[in-house]
């Protein structure tokens, strides 16, 4: 695990940024290969809306983090808002703000919205599978202790180490990353079936959201309690399944009533 891979002087180019970088460009590429095997225009826009998205979703992430997960630190360390790589990137406020300016894209541009979030979605939770791979070569959104010799030993200079020294963490960044990958095959499998228009998103926001309440659990940072038994992280998940769940019923109302 290397948080640095090189120096240019004094300036370390880290692999966090790095792995980053490369989870939004192939996450766009994905995207601009679904998009063009729809056969619909859309491809053409693809990359510009991996940009927007992109710096949207990095935005987004980082005053999630700050806002709703750390503020009482950050709130006395100001200085410090802008430094993503001591491990403060919140998916959730990442996908939030990214999917918010796509919306508003597809509006400027006049395209089918719901259609587009369908085609994108794997694109989405591929991206999000590859930036788990950034928080381990960072050592942040790491796990609990395990409490036996199994687990992830962080290096000293990691945020994970800094806070609980050299005892074996689950390794829950890993296993979401995998999870997420789970995510992608199913998504593009559930393209290939009989679907209503948006239910394809609404269920990446509904197999991400179980997933991630699930793997809360074993985490290590953030863990206080917002609600007496959920961490932050669990009460937007449950939120977020809830209204995606209640979309997609509403949506297959919807196309069923139009069809009688």
């Amino acid at each position: 695990m290397h948080q640095y891979l090189f120096f240019i002087g004094d300036f370390p180019v880290r692999a966090y940024g790095l792995v980053l970088s490369l989870s939004i460009i192939l996450a766009t590429g994905v995207g601009y290969f679904l998009a063009k095997q729809e056969r619909c225009g859309y491809e053409k826009h693809i990359v510009d809306m991996g940009i927007y998205c992109g710096i949207a979703g990095l935005v987004g992430a980082r005053l999630w983090d700050v806002f709703f997960f750390d503020w009482n630190y950050y709130s006395h360390h100001l200085t410090e808002l802008f430094n993503v790589w001591q491990g403060g990137m919140a998916i959730q406020g990442g996908v939030t703000l990214g999917v918010i300016a796509g919306i508003l894209y597809c509006r400027h541009h006049k395209l089918d919205t719901l259609h587009l979030m369908d085609v994108l979605a794997p694109a989405i939770i591929l991206g999000q599978a590859l930036g788990r791979c950034a928080n381990l070569l960072n050592g942040d959104a790491f796990g609990a202790p395990t409490g036996s010799s199994f687990g992830i030993v962080y290096p000293a200079t990691t945020l994970a180490a800094h806070t609980y020294g050299t005892q074996p963490l689950w390794p829950a960044e890993i296993w979401e990353g995998q999870l997420d990958v789970v995510i992608f095959a199913l998504l593009l499998m559930y393209r290939c079936t009989k679907h209503v228009k948006g239910q394809c998103f609404a269920l990446y926001v509904m197999l991400y959201s179980a997933a991630r309440f699930g793997l809360e659990f074993l985490r290590g940072d953030y863990a206080e309690k917002t609600l007496a038994f959920m961490t932050s992280a669990q009460t937007t998940s449950f939120v977020a399944f809830t209204l995606a769940f209640l979309c997609f019923i509403a949506l297959a109302w919807k196309a069923r009533k139009q069809t009688i």
